[in-house]
C-alpha cells in the first residue's frame, strides 16, 4: 500500500512534502523521549501517542520502521530529584523508566526499536564533541566545552528566524566563561556530589542537547528520514541538534521535522503553579487510558488541543458508540445465519472499502487522524443501519475486522468484546440461571452489578449481549 502518497508538514520547510524515505521501503526515525525523573505529564503524552501513530501508519503502509526514542537519565533535574530522596541517579532513572513502560503500555504506545539511555552511550557523546571540537565548533574551558553557535551559518533554520532574534528572546544564562551568550554546553564539568564520566577533558556528564546528536548517530545514521517532538522543542534543543549534527557530519541530519501543538487544561496553561498540572497515571486513575489516547487523536496533531474533564467525558462517550457496534457485531456474528449478503448489505460492505479509503486519505493528508476518526464513525454507522435485521454472519465478521482494521492504525480497539472477561462471564451466567428460574430481583441485581462495572445487559432473542457504558 505505500503507492498512496504521504504528505507530511515538514517544520524545516514551513509546507507540507511529499514523504520520500532515504532508503526506498525504509523509514528511519528519531522521537525525543523524556527525562525519567517523574511520571510523564499529558503534555508529554501528546507527542508519545502522535508519533507512535505516526509509526503505525508507515508500518501499515508497508514500510520497515527503524524507531528510536530516548531516555534522558542524567540531568539537573534528575541530580537534584535523587539527592531529595536520597538514592542514586541510576535508581531514580530505573524507577521512572519502569513507570514510563507502564502508561506507555495503558496508552497503546509501541516499544521504540530502540530505548537508549544518555548513559549507555557516554563513548558516542564523547566522539561527536571531540568531532566539533577537531572542527572548531566546540571549545574546552576548564573542562566545560561549549558549542560555537555562530560558527554554524545555518543557525536557526529550523525556528525561521535569524540569530540575532532567537538571541533577544531567550532565556540565556550568563557565564563569563562562554566565548558569546548564545553558545550552549555539549560536556559539563563535574560538580560535587554528582555522576561524571571520564573525557578528555576530565570528568563530567554530557549536556542536554547532545545526547539525541549522538544516539540518533549511532542508531540510525548521519541523515535520518524524520525527527519528531513537541513545539517546544524546536528551538533551542532541536535547532541545537541541528547544529552540532551538521557541523559534525557535513551533511543534513533529518530531513523531515514533526512537532505536535500544545496542550491547555480548561482552556489555561499547564502549569503546577495554577494547579492543572495532571500526570497521565492521574488522568487513568479516572479515564481509561485508551480513551487518553482517543482524546490526543480527536485533534489534528499540529494544533492546539483543550484538555478538561468534560471532554474526556465526550471522548469516552464517542468510542464507546464504536466498541458498543463492534461488540454487537461479535454477538450477532455467534448466531448468525451462514448466507450471502443481501442488497443492503453487499451496499454496507461496499461502503466500508469507501471509508477505509477516505481514512486512509485523512492520513496521508498530515497524518489527520481527526478526519481519520471521521471516517470510522461513518461506517459505525452504516453498519448500525443493518445490526437490527438480523445481518449475515460473513457481514458481522467483516465488518467488525474493518472497523478493527482502522482502528489499529491508530492504536485503538484492541480489546476483546466485553464478556471475555472471567468475571464478567461468571455474573451472566448467573442472571441467567435467575431469569430461567424467574428470580427476576437476582436478575436485577446482577444487572445492577455488571452496570456498577462498567456494562449494560440486553436481553434479545440471541440471547444476552453486553455492551459498555
Amino acid at each position: 500500500m505505500i503507492d498512496t502518497k504521504l504528505y507530511l508538514y515538514n517544520t524545516l520547510t514551513r509546507h507540507k512534502d511529499e514523504f520520500v524515505p532515504i532508503t526506498p521501503g525504509e523509514v528511519k526515525m528519531y522521537s525525543c523521549g523524556p527525562t525519567v525523573y517523574n511520571y510523564f505529564h499529558i503534555g508529554n503524552a501528546r507527542p508519545f501517542i502522535i508519533f507512535d501513530t505516526l509509526r503505525r501508519y508507515l508500518e501499515y503502509k508497508g514500510y520497515k520502521v527503524t524507531f528510536v526514542q530516548n531516555f534522558t537519565d542524567v540531568d539537573d533535574k534528575m541530580i537534584n530529584k535523587a539527592n531529595e530522596l536520597g538514592i542514586t541517579v541510576k535508581e531514580l532513572a530505573d524507577q521512572y523508566i519502569n513507570e514510563y513502560f507502564t502508561d506507555a503500555k495503558g496508552l497503546g504506545i509501541k516499544e521504540a526499536s530502540v530505548h537508549p539511555r544518555a548513559t549507555e552511550n557516554i563513548d558516542a557523546i564523547i566522539d561527536i564533541v571531540s568531532e566539533l571540537e577537531k572542527n572548531g565548533y566546540a571549545y574546552n574551558v576548564d573542562g566545560n566545552v561549549y558549542y560555537r553557535t555562530k560558527k554554524f551559518k545555518e543557525y536557526g533554520k529550523l525556528s525561521h528566524q535569524p540569530l540575532e532574534d532567537l538571541e533577544s528572546g531567550a532565556r540565556i544564562d550568563i557565564n563569563e566563561d562562554k566565548e558569546d551568550p548564545m553558545d550552549f554546553a555539549l560536556w559539563k564539568k563535574q560538580k560535587e556530589g554528582e555522576p561524571a564520566w571520564e573525557s578528555p577533558w576530565g570528568l563530567g556528564r554530557p549536556g542536554w542537547h547532545i545526547e539525541c546528536s549522538a544516539m540518533a548517530n549511532r542508531y540510525l545514521g548521519k541523515t535520518i528520514d524524520i525527527h519528531s517532538g513537541g513545539q517546544d522543542l524546536i528551538f533551542p534543543h532541536h535547532e541545537n541538534e541541528i547544529a552540532q549534527s551538521e557541523a559534525a557530519n557535513c551533511c543534513q541530519f533529518a530531513n523531515y521535522w514533526l512537532h505536535n501543538g500544545y496542550i491547555n487544561v480548561d482552556n489555561k496553561k499547564m502549569s503546577k503553579s495554577l494547579g492543572n498540572f495532571f500526570t497521565v497515571r492521574d488522568v487513568a486513575a479516572e479515564f481509561d487510558y485508551e480513551v487518553i489516547r482517543f482524546f490526543m487523536l480527536s485533534a489534528h496533531y499540529r494544533s492546539p488541543i483543550n484538555f478538561s474533564k468534560e471532554l474526556m467525558e465526550s471522548a469516552k462517550s464517542a468510542l464507546g458508540r464504536i466498541y458498543t457496534c463492534l461488540e454487537s457485531l461479535d454477538f450477532l456474528a455467534e448466531s448468525a445465519e451462514d448466507r450471502e449478503p443481501n442488497e443492503a448489505e453487499t451496499e454496507v460492505l461496499s461502503r466500508a472499502e469507501e471509508h477505509k479509503n477516505s481514512f486512509i486519505a485523512a492520513m496521508d493528508d498530515d497524518l489527520n487522524t481527526a478526519d481519520a476518526i471521521s471516517s470510522i464513525f461513518e461506517l459505525v454507522s452504516d453498519v448500525n443501519k443493518i445490526i437490527t435485521a438480523s445481518p449475515a454472519k460473513n457481514v458481522c465478521v467483516r465488518c467488525a475486522a474493518a472497523i478493527r482494521e482502522l482502528g489499529a492504525v491508530l492504536g485503538l480497539l484492541g480489546k476483546t468484546e466485553a464478556s471475555a472477561d472471567a468475571e464478567i462471564d461468571a455474573l451472566l451466567s448467573e442472571r441467567a440461571a435467575a431469569r430461567a428460574a424467574k428470580d427476576w430481583a437476582k436478575s436485577d441485581a446482577i444487572r445492577d452489578e455488571l452496570k456498577a462495572l462498567g456494562y449494560a445487559v440486553k436481553d434479545t432473542p440471541q440471547g444476552q449481549q453486553l455492551t459498555r457504558i
